[in-house]
C-alpha cells in the first residue's frame, strides 16, 4: 500500500516493503519521486528523511529538465545517429533487395526498398540494433557469471521508458533496454552487472550496494554518465539512488 507526502510542490509516493534501508528515487523524464521504506517506518519518519534529501531531489529534477533529448529520428540521408556512444551520419540507399545495414568508420549505411516508409526504416534499424546487442551481451554475461558465481537463465531485449534494465530474481531472467546500444559499451556492462547482482540480492539493500561497490567500484560514475547522456525522444532510463 502506498501513501503520499508533499514537500512544497513535490509529491513523494511512499511505499513500505520488506527491506532494511530507505531508497529514494527521482525518475526521469519528469522528476517523479518515490520513496521505499521498511515496513515499520512511520510516515513522519519518511517525511524527515525526504526533507533531509530535498536539495538532492531538487537538483536531480533540475538536471532532468536540462538534460538533452534527441529529436525523433526520421531515418533519412545525413541524419545523425548514435551507436556505442559515438555519432554517425546515416546514408540511405533505395534498392530492390533485402533491407540491410552496414557500418563504416563514419557512417551507418541503410539499404531499403524504394518507397519504404519511415516506420519500415525504423524497424530495420531496430532489428540491426538488437543483432549488435545479441553479439555483445552473451560474452559479458558469461564473464560476470564466473565472477559473481550466478547463472542467468535467459536475457531479453526490450524497449523500456523508465528503466535501463530489470531482473526477475525468481526466474533468473534479466531484461535490458535496447536503447543501451546507443551508449558506450562500458555502460551496457554496468547495467548487466547491476541486474546480475540482483540475482544475489533482489533489493537495493546495503548488501546490494556493497556487492556493486566490490565488483564495479566506478558504478556511481557509470550511473551518473548513463543518466546524463542525451535521452531519446520517447525512451528514458533510471536506476535508483
Amino acid at each position: 500500500m502506498s501513501e503520499s507526502l508533499k514537500l512544497g510542490e513535490t509529491t513523494i509516493t511512499v511505499t513500505r516493503k520488506d527491506i532494511k534501508n530507505v531508497h529514494l528515487t527521482v525518475h526521469p523524464p519528469d522528476g517523479r519521486v518515490t520513496l521505499s521504506a521498511p515496513l515499520e517506518t512511520r510516515l513522519d519518519v519518511a517525511r524527515a528523511y525526504a526533507i533531509s534529501k530535498l536539495t538532492w531531489i531538487r537538483q536531480r529534477q533540475e538536471n532532468f529538465v536540462k538534460q538533452a533529448r534527441e529529436t525523433p529520428r526520421r531515418f533519412i540521408e545525413r541524419e545523425s545517429h548514435h551507436l556505442w556512444g559515438k555519432r554517425y551520419l546515416m546514408t540511405v540507399t533505395q534498392k530492390n533487395s533485402k533491407p540491410s545495414v552496414k557500418l563504416d568508420h563514419k557512417r551507418i549505411n541503410l539499404t531499403v526498398r524504394p518507397g519504404s516508409s519511415q516506420a519500415k526504416r525504423e524497424q530495420v534499424i531496430h532489428e540491426w540494433h538488437k543483432s549488435l546487442l545479441h553479439k555483445t551481451i552473451p560474452p559479458l554475461i558469461a564473464q560476470w557469471e564466473k565472477k559473481l558465481k550466478v547463472k542467468v537463465s535467459a536475457y531479453f531485449l526490450q524497449r523500456m521508458k523508465t528503466k535501463w534494465g530489470s531482473c526477475n530474481h525468481q526466474s533468473g531472467n534479466i531484461r535490458l533496454n535496447t536503447e543501451l546500444v546507443k551508449k558506450p559499451k562500458e555502460l551496457l556492462e554496468y547495467v548487466i552487472i547491476h541486474e546480475m547482482i540482483h540475482l544475489i540480492e533482489p533489493t537495493h539493500s546495503k548488501r546490494f550496494i556493497d556487492l556493486l561497490q566490490k565488483n564495479h567500484p566506478q558504478w556511481q560514475e557509470a550511473r551518473a554518465e548513463l543518466n546524463e547522456l542525451p535521452l531519446s525522444a520517447d525512451n528514458w532510463g533510471s536506476l535508483s539512488k
